[in-house]
């Protein structure tokens, strides 16, 4: 056992400094001072009773220093004053708004319905997506169009992070939030993509067209991002890369409540069954090795199965590595007040990884006041 534990430790803190190396290699990136020419954006809101949260996203559209855009907000029945606000918005917006009221039928993946519709009549040359709970900053889209055009690549993600903490719930969200965008990040440098986030997502919309949308995967609730990403990477092995740039940060709320985070987390673990890539499901599996063994080696060296040093050895080969990666991450974020909840969440995540990915296992859940599988 002590062999063991000692070798998925190893390999996992192999696979956290090669993380860290190539965090740091990803160039940031910086908008022009003046970019008023470029590709057409259209901005993709897929949305579903965001009333007291949409408006706020209008206003910091308003203020995009990139003019050369519009906005279709993808309304999924919302049953309170969200498609209202928007259309009275639309009046006096100062860049083209357009309110898409989507009938409530019954369908296995509400966000990929809003957001193939609305590209359907979107007459931009890129599609970018966000929620309608995000804020975004004035140069926003000028981070991704200049992006875009340098690089070429078909599909662009970008960094999310959420809002001021107030709770220590709050910061513990922060800090494993940024584990899954540093991780995304590096494995697009990387050339194999694992993960990313739809809540600051830019692709061609013709690439979208050509890889034939979301179908093979529209059966399933979540993943209109990563599978999407899967699918382009497979079609374009070098067209998928990430927006490092501090301009491009999309903020959003973190949960307040345990039911609101249970639903989204195991919604997002729900997804590695369904990979058809290799790569995902065994990095999903090695992850949950790496997290159980601290546990194993505590329970080891309690039951006197394990020597005393042989078990922090195993602890320092995850913690450390580990903090080093994600305090580059927190301090992009612009999140450096979180690095010391660092050493909390490494205590918490073992377990969290347990759980979830035990409940995982199990079918459905509720989201937006739905009951979806």
């Amino acid at each position: 056992m002590t062999i063991f534990l000692l070798v998925i430790s190893g390999l996992y803190a192999l696979f956290t400094f090669v993380l860290w190396i190539t965090w740091l290699r990803i160039p940031s990136v910086y908008p022009p001072a003046q970019a008023t020419d470029g590709p057409l954006i259209t901005v993709v809101i897929p949305v579903r009773n965001e009333a007291g949260n949409i408006r706020n996203l209008l206003h910091d559209l308003s203020r995009q220093t990139y003019t050369r855009f519009e906005v279709i907000v993808a309304d999924d029945s919302s049953t309170d004053a969200t498609l209202a606000i928007v259309r009275e918005y639309a009046q006096s917006a100062s860049f083209a708004l357009r309110p898409l009221p989507l009938t409530n039928e019954r369908t296995a993946s509400p966000k990929k319905r809003a957001i193939t519709q609305s590209i359907a009549i979107a007459t931009g040359d890129l599609i970018l997506t966000t929620d309608g709970d995000c804020r975004v900053g004035p140069d926003w889209l000028a981070s991704f169009a200049a992006f875009q055009v340098q690089t070429g690549a078909r599909l662009v993600s970008g960094p999310v992070t959420f809002t001021d903490e107030r709770t220590v719930f709050d910061a513990l969200q922060t800090v494993e939030f940024s584990s899954l965008i540093g991780s995304g990040a590096c494995t697009m440098q990387l050339g194999v993509p694992t993960m990313c986030n739809g809540a600051n997502l830019c692709y061609v919309k013709e690439v979208f067209a050509e890889v034939g949308g979301f179908a093979g995967f529209d059966h399933l609730a979540s993943g209109d991002d990563e599978f999407l990403m899967h699918k382009i990477s497979a079609r374009y092995s070098n067209g998928v890369r990430f927006l490092k740039s501090p301009e491009a940060i999309v903020r959003t709320g973190a949960h307040q409540t345990w039911r609101g985070f249970y639903n989204q987390r195991k919604r997002w673990a729900s997804k590695w069954r369904a990979y058809e890539s290799y790569l995902p499901s065994l990095l999903a599996v090695f992850i949950f090795l790496c997290n159980v063994v601290p546990v194993v080696a505590v329970l080891g060296w309690w039951l006197n199965y394990l020597n005393g040093n042989v078990t922090l050895l195993v602890i320092g080969l995850k913690l450390i590595p580990e903090f080093l990666f994600l305090r580059q991450i927190l301090v992009f974020l612009q999140k450096k007040s979180s690095v010391n909840v660092i050493p909390m969440t490494q205590l918490v995540y073992p377990f969290y990884v347990l759980f979830f990915g035990l409940a995982a296992q199990g079918k459905g859940y509720h989201w937006k006041g739905r009951n979806l599988t």
